[in-house]
């Protein structure tokens, strides 16, 4: 009788297996991140993964509370949830050491966060994502710094212009827009939450929806007008400062004005922005904004600031399509230490250790194999140089060295071998 093999537990719906290869680009994209944000100035913090969901009610908007946040009640009975993003958390770290901080204060992060949605491509319900915000400052000329800092993070990865796009609008502007068309303050979110929803429903139903919400038909024509007017930034100061210092800065390729860039955080007040792929494939790459308030609603002074959050889901999709990774390396290490045979292991194991404390990654061979197996087992994980200690060139303390790349071998006394080690790799 055939036993039957054990099921293979499945992963949690819209979670992720990060395998080495995976686990690589994670690396790669976090190590760009850092550079970039150190690049203009910018610090490394974090916050807890677990927080109070009233922290989330006074920041975040009653869609991100109710139906998208994983909260639960923890032994004492307080409703706790993994964090859905970051933002609320920075304004109570801020608020609790305000008095001790000098402004403005620049800070960035990258972690992972938890949301409960569909998953479909281009979002899963846990990812990675990167948040940078500068605090304390109320100018356009902060905002422009945050967007260059996005510009410049795509200039690094090698995504060109063509590629990839920062819309920037401004709230305050579509304020004086819904203003001159006379629509009530009472209807501000709702609209702007309409206008947020454009290219997500029908023409039709996108009318009916502005229609239900109490415009007139007077109303809803002067709004479409004003979210297809391409030149609607002019009017705006704020936003005629941003453009010009970012084309200041060389990066203004990577910006356009779309007045239909609203952002669905209850707490932007002023320029917000999205990046897109130009081929409108998938949800937006990063977002953000400007905030008049970050901390008032948690219990700090009032403090403005400018933020953006750049998840690794479409970053990665968008990274993939423009063949922006770099090759995968199956292994750390640059050197192998082959066994020839039981009576030379541990001499071969001395050596290896000798070229570990040198810092150069090595590979011992631990299993019992013949010398061309291990020949093979270096040149598929590509480690590129291999070191051969046999009963000759023990005799003769020399150690032979094989360059996988070039196909060269020569044989080196013992005591050269960490200067040749070192030269070579250089040159590789």
């Amino acid at each position: 009788m055939r036993r039957k093999m054990a099921q293979i537990i499945s992963a949690v719906k819209g979670t992720r297996d990060f395998y080495p290869e995976d686990m690589a680009v994670r690396r790669w994209v976090y190590q760009k991140m850092q550079e970039v944000s150190e690049l203009y100035g910018y610090v490394e913090y974090d916050g807890p993964f677990l927080e109070r969901i009233d922290l989330y009610a006074a920041k975040s908007g009653e869609e991100l509370v109710k139906e998208q946040a994983f909260v639960f009640p923890d032994r004492g009975g307080d409703l706790i949830t993994l964090r859905p993003e970051l933002t609320p958390s920075l304004a109570r770290m801020i608020a609790q050491k305000q008095k001790q901080l000098v402004f403005p204060q620049r800070w960035w992060s990258f972690g992972p966060f938890w949301r409960y949605e569909r998953p479909q491509k281009g979002r899963t319900r846990e990812f990675f994502q990167w948040n940078v915000d500068m605090l304390g400052s109320d100018s356009p000329e902060s905002d422009a710094e945050l967007i260059a800092v996005c510009a410049t993070f795509f200039q690094k990865v090698g995504l060109s212009p063509d590629q990839v796009k920062i819309f920037v609008n401004s709230r305050e502007l579509m304020d004086l827009v819904l203003k001159r068309l006379g629509i009530s303050p009472d209807l501000k979110t709702s609209v702007f939450r309409l206008i947020d929803r454009k290219d997500k429903l029908s023409f039709q139903e996108w009318e009916q929806f502005a229609l239900s919400l109490g415009l007139t038909q007077t109303q809803l024509d002067g709004l479409k007008f004003a979210i297809t007017d391409k030149d609607l930034w002019q009017e705006s100061d704020s936003l005629k400062t941003v453009i010009q210092l970012l084309g200041k800065m060389g990066l203004g390729d990577y910006v356009t004005f779309d007045p239909q860039i609203i952002r669905g955080l209850d707490y932007y007040t002023g320029v917000v922005f999205e990046a897109r792929d130009m081929d409108k494939e998938g949800r937006a790459i990063l977002g953000g904004g400007h905030y008049g308030n970050l901390v008032g609603d948690v219990g700090g002074e009032v403090l403005p600031g400018v933020g953006f959050a750049m998840g690794d889901v479409m970053l990665r999709l968008m990274l993939e399509k423009y063949n922006c990774l770099p090759e995968f390396q199956n292994t750390s290490a640059k050197v192998l230490v082959t066994v020839f045979d039981e009576s030379l292991y541990f001499d071969s194991l001395e050596i290896a250790n000798q070229i570990r404390a040198a810092n150069i990654p090595t590979v011992f061979i631990t299993e019992p194999m013949k010398l061309q197996k291990q020949f093979k087992y270096a040149d598929r994980i590509g480690v590129p140089i291999v070191l051969i200690l046999g009963p000759e060139e023990k005799e003769n303390n020399q150690i032979t060295i094989k360059n996988l790349l070039t196909r060269n071998q020569e044989n080196i006394p013992r005591q050269e071998l960490i200067p040749y080690l070192n030269k070579i790799l250089l040159k590789n």
